[in-house]
């Protein structure tokens, strides 16, 4: 065990952490030269493309170090804020963290959000600077922001580029030197954590845990906690570039395990695994729940797609822990499922994976986060969907979910940003230069108005410079108005939206004016208003398209010309009350860009 060093990388979005895990997995020969790429750990096409990485992956490395075996277990984590769930669970598994930071960008909001995450579960911090060469580098100003941030010494923050592959032996050096090996007693009855699992269409469910006490071996019959579910562990082993199979896993080391499970709801990440015959007494603490931030209804295009779809998100929940889903009906679009996402990017993402991996057309409603209802009657209801909404006159209060964020941003554009907060509803709580140049915000604001399209809008205020980073705090009183489209009279509840009372008439206006241009034009007028209650707020019109009847008619008297045109208007007014109207996939979208 005195052997064996468990890291994870963590770091703001594109600070380099994928290209460093190349880098180190290449330095220690876990890859040869054929089987190199660049993003390595990256193996989904959605996540080379966008160059970002979306789950964890843990790989094993081993390191010669004066005459010394060392084996080290890397977990590559995602940068980006919707991911921190998949950084939480990598930092549970790890007794020492690699901290990246860009030598030209500085500090971002998800560096020191992640470094108090690593800080909560007390490890051991290794700041490294990465691309030393570029132009812009600012190499000594960063480093008096780290020793600021942390608090360590000059001389600890390691200098590197991981492009040119300077600096990456010293880093292995000082995790083998500055990380602790993992605790445990290899005596004691077996206690496995699971932090991670991976559907297998041939073999089942793979899960990767890491063992905390005692030792695992083959064909062993095995428990998990949570489920009380019993097991043979038909293969275990290590997880290097490709699975690699061994007899026995003991306490501090990484691995997998295949059971041939095959029902997604029988692995649990954060459970436990246990031996039948010496089981544990309790199950390993200290796993944080997943609490979903944004609600959206995920449809199939073709209602008999429903059972495919339930198969495809059970799956999907496999790779990605952090989606939550439930059954919901809708009147427009059939059956679906609402489910909960950690924030925008994450919905786009399993949106996208959805059709890639599974070929699944979906439709997504408007996102929308989780609200409080007080009823007069003193009953506390939790509203996930505006059409559970209920009627304004039994209602006592509604109180709706707030957050801290944290923008880190240069202090020319401290105006704009602050503009753009305060038009969200937001309370500004504090400010600290960080540098000359740099400032970090503080904002208390409403999660429902950073939900739609925030996160592009600071980025283009502030020219790309700014880096957001949230918190939940907690649910604070509000007056909301539930917002309702109609078409023709019909009201389409997958459009709906609760919004806040001042925002309801300019936004019914914009998007009434949006639907206007996206809904194609039938053989009838369409009316789209948007109504609070029963007031009509707004109204837009798509007009038919119009046949010339009356062009074969030339000369004669004009009440021939009348009679076409009124045997015209009956035809078109008995389409309307048969025709229905085809609202296209980027009308439930239509809400998040409203300002394009």
């Amino acid at each position: 065990m005195k052997k064996i060093r468990n890291f994870c990388i963590i770091a703001h979005i594109d600070h380099g952490k994928s290209t460093l895990a190349d880098r180190l997995l290449e330095f220690t020969g876990a890859v040869t030269g054929r089987e190199a790429e660049d993003q390595l750990l990256d193996n989904m096409d959605l996540e080379k493309e966008r160059g970002i990485t979306i789950k964890s992956h843990a790989i094993q490395m081993e390191y010669t170090y004066k005459g010394e075996e060392y084996i080290l277990n890397l977990i590559d984590t995602p940068g980006h804020v919707d991911f921190s769930y998949e950084v939480s669970r990598s930092i549970a598994a790890c007794e020492g963290v690699l901290l990246i930071v860009d030598a030209a960008q500085g500090i971002q909001a998800q560096t020191i959000s992640n470094l108090y995450l690593a800080l909560e579960h007390d490890l051991e911090i290794i700041p490294v600077l990465n691309k030393i060469d570029l132009p812009s580098a600012d190499p000594e100003v960063v480093k008096d922001q780290i020793i600021d941030l942390i608090g360590c010494k000059y001389e600890d923050i390691i200098s590197a580029s991981a492009k040119t592959g300077v600096g990456i032996e010293e880093i292995l050096v000082a995790v083998t030197e500055r990380i602790p090996h993992p605790k445990g007693d290899v005596d004691s009855p077996l206690q496995a954590m699971i932090f991670d699992s991976v559907y297998n269409t041939f073999r089942g469910i793979e899960a990767y845990f890491k063992i905390i006490n005692g030792e695992i071996k083959k064909g062993q019959k095995v428990k998990f906690m949570a489920t009380d579910m019993e097991y043979y562990a038909d293969e275990i082993g290590a997880l290097r570039l490709k699975q690699f199979p061994k007899t026995s896993l003991k306490a501090g080391e990484v691995g997998y395990i295949i059971s041939g499970i095959k029902n997604a709801k029988e692995v649990k990440v954060g459970d436990t695994i246990t031996t039948v015959e010496n089981p544990a007494d309790e199950a390993i603490k200290g796993f944080a729940e997943v609490k979903p931030m944004v609600f959206a209804g995920i449809y199939p295009v073709d209602t008999e797609d429903f059972e495919e779809l339930r198969n495809s998100m059970e799956k999907l929940q496999l790779n990605d822990a952090s989606l939550t889903y439930a059954p919901e009906s809708s009147v427009a679009l059939g059956f679906g499922f609402r489910c909960g996402f950690l924030g925008m990017l994450h919905m786009e993402i399993i949106q996208e994976r959805l059709e890639r991996e599974f070929n699944m057309t979906v439709i997504t409603t408007v996102p929308n986060v989780s609200y409080y209802a007080y009823t007069r009657a003193g009953k506390k209801l939790e509203i996930h969907n505006p059409s559970d909404y209920p009627d304004p006159s039994i209602l006592e209060s509604v109180e709706e979910p707030f957050i801290r964020a944290q923008i880190i941003t240069k202090t020319d554009f401290i105006g704009p940003v602050m503009t753009l907060c305060i038009a969200k509803r937001g309370e500004i709580t504090n400010q600290v230069y960080l540098t000359t140049d740099r400032i970090e915000l503080t904002f208390e604001m409403p999660l429902g108005e950073i939900v739609f399209d925030f996160y592009d809008k600071l980025k283009s205020v502030s020219k790309g410079y700014a880096s957001f980073d949230y918190s939940p705090i907690e649910y604070r009183p509000s007056v909301l108005s539930k917002l309702d489209i109609l078409l023709n009279g019909d009201p389409v509840d997958a459009l709906s939206a609760l919004v806040h009372k001042t925002n309801s008439y300019t936004l019914g206006k914009k998007l009434c004016a949006k639907l206007k241009e996206l809904i194609p034009r039938q053989q009838f007028d369409i009316a789209i208003q948007s109504a609070i209650g029963s007031k009509i707020i707004s109204r837009e019109t798509v007009k038919a398209l119009r046949k010339d009847v009356t062009a074969k008619c030339y000369g004669g008297d004009i009440s021939r010309k009348r009679k076409l045109l009124e045997k015209q208007k009956k035809g078109k007014k008995r389409m309307r009350q048969v025709g229905n109207v085809e609202i296209p996939q980027e009308a439930f979208l239509s809400v998040l860009k409203l300002d394009d």
